[in-house]
């Protein structure tokens, strides 16, 4: 069964115009002729709309990704810019450069191009403080992000804003495409009882939004008070794979390297909360899993094909791991991930049967990681049917059908793209 939502985009004329108004800061950007080329927000604001931040002190959150399609990163496009004053830089996790391991702690330093103080969103702190703020007017976003609800930057952005909210700043996201299609949604809703910095606020694990249409949806929603602007790309479509749009891919994390990675990450990820290696220090993390004891990979590998899951074909390897990672230093066997239909993959049900069955197979081996699986899947009920049976694991991906169902219809007036 298919288990993502697949939304129809044959918009009246009333709704497509609602979603182009500046009710919640979008800003509609006369540039979506046939054929034209796909602009990130940044190119548009420096197009059109650089006078929002003229005679402003302007504070941003960016990383590696935030460039335009030469390369050029936003920090120096924003401190060239005629009328802007750039005073303050805010890294997320991987720090500003992207450079930084997951979980690594980050620290406040000087930004060597432009003398502008950098401030750590992941080190002693994950929410702008006061102090942060003092020296800004606007606090502006520029972050590539992956679609799915496991991921530090979408709550970065949510976190600041409501930061900026509460210290009279506005708050500006230049948007940027969701690499794995912005017409799918796929899993279950968070549980706000396990609320963390991988899951904020209650959206689906692939949850189908663009960096601006999330901001919209939580402040339209009122679950985030901050003045909101939007700057929309131009050219975008949602039925788009990142590697459709003509953009240059930059690994939004050390460990996404491929559109297919990003493609499985919101399934693949659970493995984080086991202990079996979910590919990190291999040549392909996250789309493939394993360890030491799985000496029947074949097998597993085998069932899970017979289970005919829409999109992908497993196999095995054998892949050595660096010696920081699980299993580190070891030649372990590993069930490897294919897509073969990327536009069929179902990401939460691959990673949900990938866990029942190795773990039907090795429970007296399976070690949960409890808290950390339970925050990546955004509450203990996919945890425990893996551990119950597999009639349970289909009742719960049912449930998310459900769930993702509802979560597409409640987000459809924040949409910015067809």
């Amino acid at each position: 069964m298919r288990l993502s939502i697949f939304w129809s985009l044959a918009f009246s004329a009333a709704v497509a115009a609602a979603l182009t108004t500046s009710a919640l800061g979008a800003q509609a950007p006369a540039c979506n002729a046939p054929g034209a080329p796909v602009l990130p927000g940044v190119e548009v604001l420096l197009r059109d709309s650089l006078a929002s931040l003229r005679g402003q002190r302007v504070g941003l959150i960016t990383n590696h990704s935030g460039r335009d399609r030469a390369g050029t990163s936003t920090i120096d496009l924003l401190a060239k810019a005629p009328g802007v004053t750039l005073t303050a830089l805010y890294g997320p996790e991987h720090g500003i450069r992207g450079t930084a391991q997951a979980g690594a702690t980050i620290a406040n330093s000087v930004d060597s191009a432009t003398g502008v103080p950098v401030f750590s969103l992941y080190g002693a702190t994950r929410v702008p403080t006061a102090a942060m703020l003092a020296n800004i007017d606007v606090l502006v976003y520029d972050i590539q992000d992956v679609g799915a609800r496991v991921y530090t930057f979408e709550w970065t952005m949510a976190l600041a804003a409501e930061a900026a909210g509460k210290a009279g700043k506005r708050f500006m996201v230049l948007d940027r495409p969701n690499p794995i299609r912005n017409d799918r949604v796929d899993g279950g809703m968070l549980d706000i009882a396990f609320r963390s910095f991988v899951g904020q606020y209650p959206v689906a694990a692939r949850y189908g939004m663009t960096p601006g249409e999330l901001m919209r949806y939580l402040v339209g929603t009122r679950q985030v008070n901050v003045t909101l602007s939007v700057i929309p790309m131009c050219g975008y479509r949602n039925s788009a794979w990142y590697d459709e749009l003509g953009l240059p891919w930059i690994d939004p994390s050390p460990n996404l390297r491929t559109v297919d990675a990003a493609l499985l990450y919101p399934g693949t990820v659970f493995f984080e909360g086991t202990n079996l290696s979910e590919g990190r220090g291999t040549d392909a993390p996250f789309t493939q899993a394993g360890a030491p004891w799985l000496t029947d990979a074949q097998v597993i590998a085998d069932e899970l094909n017979a289970r005919k899951l829409a999109g992908v074909h497993f196999d095995v390897a054998l892949r050595r791991v660096e010696a920081a990672q699980k299993h580190g230093s070891l030649t372990i066997p590993m069930i490897r991930v294919r897509v073969i239909d990327r536009d069929a993959v179902q990401p939460v049900e691959v990673g949900a049967w990938m866990l029942r069955t190795m773990y039907a197979r090795h429970a007296r081996e399976w070690q949960w990681r409890v808290e950390a699986m339970d925050r990546l899947n955004g509450g203990d009920r996919l945890r425990k049917a893996v551990a119950t049976s597999d009639a349970a694991v289909s009742a719960l991906l049912a449930e998310y059908r459900i769930e993702s169902s509802h979560f597409v219809t409640k987000v459809m007036p924040y949409r910015l793209y067809r």
